[in-house]
């Protein structure tokens, strides 16, 4: 937990609006302690568990190809994949964030071979790409672009971890048409939505009206979600040509911000809708 505990919701965004500024925020703002969420996909047994379970849920054949929307600074899945029975993954996201650090891959081909399963060889392994290429990876960094690259129907099995919410709202259904572009008629999406504000796991995010939350300024900041909320979310799956499953729901048992303290665009919706707070879905071609 850290300091991050007693450091207000305010107060993190004022503090990540500065950090914002910086060259290289990404990482900067991934390497500060009191705004990490503890464990991260740089774990390997995290990384392996998180896999797993929607390698479960999706249940896909032997020989899969994989995406992983939004890997950010771990690109373990590649290798988790392949030792897994895939045949090639792709690992999509809107910059190049991961971490290059060689020996964080061996970690994670350790961590592979004490489960019994195959790896690639990274002992002499001479950089990240070397190691991709090793287990069929290809890792992406353009967003929307990147996606459009990819061929009609070549994917079996589509995952993100608490990812989706952070896409753009203005890029959200072009994205999600885009999965289904990709996926085969006999593939399966599954993901793991976070609807609490990355602040304060409260619903701060939305105090803000539409024209500020959504301005480049606080979008770039580190703390952006896109405030897409659980209804609108699930019909836009819809609308972009998946049939929905909802596996899991958590819900808070009252509102975690006042009504009163909310911008108008979400002040009249239901305390069923407000009050659900994560999300993990499954989506197959309608």
């Amino acid at each position: 937990m850290g300091i991050k505990r007693y450091i207000p919701w305010w107060g993190k965004i004022a503090t990540k609006l500065l950090l914002s500024q910086l060259p290289n925020r990404e990482k900067f703002l991934n390497d500060i302690s009191i705004f990490s969420s503890e464990p991260t996909m740089e774990e390997p047994i995290y990384a392996y568990n998180t896999f797993k379970e929607h390698l479960n849920r999706a249940k896909p054949e032997k020989g899969f190809v994989s995406l992983e929307l939004g890997p950010g600074t771990s690109l373990f899945s590649g290798m988790i994949s392949w030792a897994l029975g895939g045949s090639a993954s792709y690992l999509v996201d809107v910059g190049d964030f991961a971490l290059k650090d060689i020996q964080l891959y061996q970690a994670m081909e350790d961590f592979l071979k004490q489960k019994g399963l195959p790896t690639p060889d990274l002992q002499n392994a001479e950089s990240l790409k070397s190691i991709l290429e090793s287990c069929s990876a290809h890792y992406l960094v353009s967003g929307l672009s990147s996606l459009q690259a990819i061929p009609d129907e070549s994917v079996d099995f589509i995952w993100s971890q608490a990812v989706l919410e952070h896409i753009r709202k203005a890029d959200f259904f072009d994205i999600m048409r885009e999965l289904r572009r990709i996926i085969r008629n006999q593939g399966v999406c599954t993901h793991y939505v976070d609807f609490k504000d990355h602040l304060d796991c409260a619903l701060n995010n939305l105090r803000f009206s539409e024209s500020i939350w959504e301005s480049d300024f606080m979008a770039r900041a580190g703390f952006y979600t896109n405030r897409i909320r659980y209804s609108q979310m699930l019909d836009l799956f819809e609308k972009a040509g998946f049939e929905v499953e909802v596996l899991e729901v958590q819900r808070w048992d009252r509102l975690p911000t006042p009504r009163e303290n909310l911008s108008k665009e979400f002040r009249n919706l239901s305390d069923e809708e407000l009050c659900i707070c994560d999300l993990f879905v499954l989506l197959k071609p309608a």
